[in-house]
């Protein structure tokens, strides 16, 4: 599909409310990880699942470094939506994220590769997948919370859609030297405004 096309159809916004109030209501129901890694990795697959919905404003990629666009934020910060767009072959550097997410690919492809560390401290990869549109991971600091994202393609810009149990762009977290030696930072957001999911009146 081209880039006009997605800048001219429609933004079916309903759809990503829908999940913030599904997600919203899971955290209501439980506190307990596992339940909500397995029930939100459901919810993001459905909301992956169709590529209408997200406005165009938070697709854009930058030539420099991969965006981080806040898209929702609870208003307990119990959890907080980000559309992370990739430009061809950029990359993160390894780092962890302190609290459980879910990332779900909805445009182009991720390779994810994932680290342990070693009892004198040294980080060594512990395999690498490919995740294509539809796919949904996990990470957490219970089941693996180190890993290296990069675009899986070459030539366009990769989309993924992340959940985690925090306000992420506000989370103290670290980046890792191969030696494991760690550095502190806090992300923030590319964005200053996010999308008007409220606004039901278009529908009236």
């Amino acid at each position: 599909m081209s880039a006009l096309a997605l800048i001219d159809r429609p933004v079916n916004t309903d759809r990503l409310r829908g999940f913030v109030t599904a997600f919203a209501d899971l955290l209501a129901a439980t506190r307990d990880e596992q339940a909500i890694l397995d029930s939100g990795r459901a919810l993001l697959a459905g909301l992956i699942a169709t590529d209408d919905w997200l406005p165009e404003e938070f697709t854009r990629p930058d030539p420099d470094r991969y965006q981080q666009y806040l898209l929702h934020c609870d208003s307990r910060e119990r959890f907080s939506i980000v559309s992370f767009v990739w430009g061809p072959g950029q990359s993160t550097p390894i780092h962890d994220h302190s609290v459980w997410g879910l990332i779900g690919v909805l445009r182009g492809v991720e390779k994810a590769e994932r680290f342990r560390r070693l009892p004198s401290g040294e980080l060594v990869s512990d395999g690498e997948e490919y995740l294509h549109a539809g796919d949904v991971d996990a990470v957490s600091p219970r089941i693996g919370d180190i890993h290296r994202v990069t675009n899986g393609l070459t030539d366009r810009p990769s989309i993924s859609i992340h959940v985690y149990g925090a306000n992420i762009g506000a989370v103290e977290r670290a980046t890792y030297a191969p030696d494991g030696t760690a550095k502190t930072f806090i992300s923030g957001y590319a964005n200053s405004v996010i999308p008007n999911l409220w606004d039901r009146s278009r529908n009236a």
